[in-house]
């Protein structure tokens, strides 16, 4: 049956990039598997359990994968890595004598997901640094740009775009920090045998070399090894790794949703990139979807699902082992990676297309930010001698009636009408209320904070 008569995971073809895709390969995975038994049986080699000739041999079919030929034999044995197992040694006659020696099949294959999941982790960093480098310089060329503030969806106070951007900005610094130190933490299950306890491996070199023995390995693998496993590393670690990449995507979703709601036509002040030829409905052609900004939100719903399964896997893994975490880390492990991937490509793509419309960022400044000055008019009514509850009753029947002056299509008469307001003009002459309703002298800190963030991004990448 040809690929397109039968189900194709959209993570095969259509989300992530092709070198994720061959990280976690079926190639890449057989790959890694015969990489393991060779550096198995050349260390085995230095306490006399394989001969050079063996090794020669070995490694002249290290990389002859036969899919077909392993399918093959798996469809008589039924396990995908014994069937590979058989194929390499059909492939090295001499060699395949004294392929995995002493081990069990999760010496071979936790071994090679962790080395896939480093690999993994270098990439979703390397996008990450990407996208955080190009949001620092985005938050800073905005540190000082007035917006209009939202809470519940409804208009608050001006803050700065740079600052809103900043809060996804210290977010993905955090979620960076997670990732580095699980790449620098990250461990394989060693070679252990059936149960953990190095049975076999002991009796094929002697207990007193075990530690020399999984050193060397170690060496060789480039890959450090938990102190104790059963027959499977411990799955904590790969929870605590689709756990943080849910995190990642969470703080994605926050983003790629807040530009939907802004980029909606009531406030239209962000508008992620749009194609000269790209379609936006098939049924209504002046559709612009905000099509990246949905795809993130999409796989990033779909992620944050995935740290239930990981969890399962570790807290249900009865005494040494049990399989009921084989069939589903066949997909959570590549799946987990390829959405992440994808969610980082498209964010970025959003963030260097990122447009800003000033005429509809100044018009909801001009509508909104009016009612949050009145604070600032009550304070100053109070400082200069005006009673404070009836000042704010005053402010309070003026920010109304400019509601539903707005509601009927009008501009907001609010600074007029307090100008016109004959006791609060006795206490404060329009030109103080001008100023007062200013929105560039009422956002705070906000453009310090927002530039210091920039360059607590910029130090962090730096520092690699």
């Amino acid at each position: 049956m040809s690929s397109d008569e039968s189900y194709q995971s959209p993570f095969a073809w259509r989300y992530g990039s092709p070198q994720m895709r061959r990280i976690w390969s079926e190639r890449e995975k057989r790959l890694t598997w015969r990489r393991i038994w060779l550096a198995l049986a050349e260390t085995q080699a230095e306490y006399g359990l394989a001969s050079a000739e063996q090794i020669a041999d070995l490694r002249r079919s290290v990389e002859r994968i036969d899919l077909p030929r392993t399918l093959q034999i798996e469809a008589e044995i039924h396990h995908d890595l014994m069937a590979e197992l058989k194929t390499f040694a059909e492939q090295a006659p001499l060699g395949g004598a004294v392929l995995h020696l002493g081990a069990t099949s999760m010496d071979i294959e936790d071994n090679a997901d962790a080395l896939r999941i480093r690999a993994g982790l270098d990439l979703i960093l390397a996008h990450l640094n990407d996208l955080l480098a190009a949001l620092a310089e985005l938050i800073e060329q905005t540190a000082g740009h007035a917006v209009m503030g939202f809470t519940h969806l409804q208009p608050a106070e001006p803050t700065t775009l740079g600052y809103r951007l900043a809060f996804y900005g210290q977010d993905l610094l955090t979620v960076r920090h997670n990732l580095r130190r699980l790449r620098a933490q990250l461990r394989g299950k060693g070679f252990r045998g059936a149960v953990g306890t190095s049975a076999s491996y002991a009796d094929l070199m002697g207990s007193e070399r075990l530690g020399d023995f999984e050193q060397r390995l170690s060496q060789r693998l480039d890959l450090e090894f938990y102190p104790v496993t059963t027959q499977v590393s411990p799955r904590l670690q790969e929870y605590q790794l689709v756990s943080d990449l849910a995190g990642l995507a969470a703080v994605m979703n926050k983003f790629a949703f807040d530009l939907r709601f802004l980029q909606s036509p009531p406030l239209g002040e962000w508008q992620e990139p749009f194609t000269a030829k790209q379609v936006g409905s098939s049924a209504m052609p002046f559709k612009r979807n905000p099509i990246l900004a949905e795809k993130i939100d999409s796989l990033a719903r779909l992620l944050a699902s995935l740290p239930s399964i990981a969890w399962g896997n570790c807290a249900f893994s009865l005494l040494e082992r049990t399989l009921d975490d084989s069939a589903n880390r066949r997909s959570l492990l590549p799946e987990a990676f390829l959405a992440a991937e994808e969610i980082l490509l498209a964010a970025g793509r959003v963030l260097r297309g990122l447009v800003i419309d000033e005429h509809a960022v100044r018009r909801n400044l001009e509508r909104y930010a009016p009612f949050a000055a009145t604070e600032r008019v009550l304070m100053a009514l109070a400082r200069r001698g005006g009673d404070r509850q009836a000042m704010h009753e005053r402010l309070r029947e003026h920010s109304l009636a400019a509601w539903q002056t707005m509601h009927n299509g009008q501009d907001n008469p609010l600074r007029d009408s307090l100008q016109g307001d004959p006791v609060i003009s006795a206490l404060l002459p329009a030109e103080e209320i001008d100023r007062l309703m200013t929105v560039e002298d009422y956002l705070g800190d906000a453009p310090q904070r927002a530039r210091a963030m920039a360059a607590a991004i910029r130090a962090s990448l730096a520092q690699g």
